[in-house]
Parts: C-alpha cells; sequence; structure tokens
C-alpha cells in the first residue's frame, strides 16, 4: 500500500464533499498495491502526458488523476467530476493549464450565456 498525498486543487475538490463521502471516495485510491499500478485494469488506467506516466482511478462520479512519487508515494494531482468539461480535457489530451483545471467552471457557462446575449 501507498502513502497518498494530495495536491491543492485535489483538497479543495475533497473538502466540498461530506465526510463520509470523503471517505468513501478515497477509500479505493488508499488500497492501491504496487501490482495494480503495473497492470492497470477498469476502474484504474495509466496514460503518458509529456513524458510522466500519470494514472486515472474511476471512483463513483470523481475521477482521481496521480503519480507515483518514488515507490511508497501516490499523489493525487486532481479530482475531477465525471461530467465536468475539465475532466473531458484531461481525458482527451487537449491543451490545459493546471491553472485552469483550478479555476471553476462557471466562468466557462457565463462565457457561453455571454455569447448568446450578443
Amino acid at each position: 500500500m501507498y502513502q497518498v498525498t494530495f495536491s491543492e486543487q485535489s483538497m479543495l475538490e475533497l473538502n466540498k464533499l461530506d465526510k463520509l463521502q470523503q471517505l468513501e471516495a478515497i477509500e479505493p485510491i488508499s488500497s492501491l498495491k504496487p501490482a495494480d499500478l503495473e497492470h492497470p485494469r477498469e476502474p484504474l488506467g495509466r496514460f503518458t502526458r509529456a513524458g510522466h506516466s500519470l494514472y486515472r482511478l474511476r471512483c463513483g462520479d470523481h475521477r482521481f488523476y496521480f503519480e507515483t512519487r518514488g515507490t511508497e508515494v501516490v499523489h493525487v494531482l486532481y479530482i475531477l467530476h465525471k461530467n465536468s468539461l475539465e475532466d473531458f480535457l484531461l481525458r482527451n489530451k487537449l491543451p490545459v493549464s493546471e491553472s485552469q483545471l483550478v479555476e471553476q467552471h462557471s466562468k466557462f457557462w457565463k462565457y457561453l450565456e455571454s455569447l448568446t446575449k450578443k
């Protein structure tokens, strides 16, 4: 089993959930074993981005995107809702920066609404 650490973005997402939902959400990632990462199978997947191996773990309505750091640490980079624009962009390897992922997607919807008012 790994020690699990969280980025600022992932902690913000976790804190939006109530305590029971938090425990349910982190249980699958906290129980990962090295063999799971060597041969990922659903709901776990592996992909390469900018030369780094990243993993995606589906857990209910959320997707955990993480990397390994050494042999003992799993660092969760992002926690995204399964139906969010950010999750779509990350899964489809579209160019997106970390700061764009952290921003609330409400700005996107406001932008779309502004287009219809013109």
